[in-house]
């Protein structure tokens, strides 16, 4: 998670203390926000948070997945397999 009021530095600061920040990084698991000009441009995070969050939306894309299909079939939007594969032979 973010924290607003330690997780936005400039990219200049970043540069300068980059240690510092690495280490409280990896003992927070918590993202900096780097500005360029007073805005924000950039998200930096440690490499093992970073993986759980691909992991995390890997899940919830698979989670979505399953609530579609389940939305199929309590609409009515199936087929029995066998007739699937049967469409697919006669499209080739």
């Amino acid at each position: 998670m973010l924290d607003i009021k330690n997780g936005i530095h400039s990219v200049s600061d970043f540069k300068r203390n980059t240690s510092d920040y690495v280490r409280r990084m990896k003992r927070t698991g918590h993202p900096l926000v780097l500005t360029i000009n007073g805005r924000a441009e950039l998200v930096v995070q440690d490499a093992g948070s970073y993986q759980k969050l691909l992991g995390l939306v890997d899940r919830l894309e698979a989670i979505e997945g399953i609530r579609r299909g389940l939305e199929d079939v309590k609409s009515g939007r199936t087929q029995p397999a066998g007739h699937a594969f049967d469409d697919i032979r006669r499209s080739r």
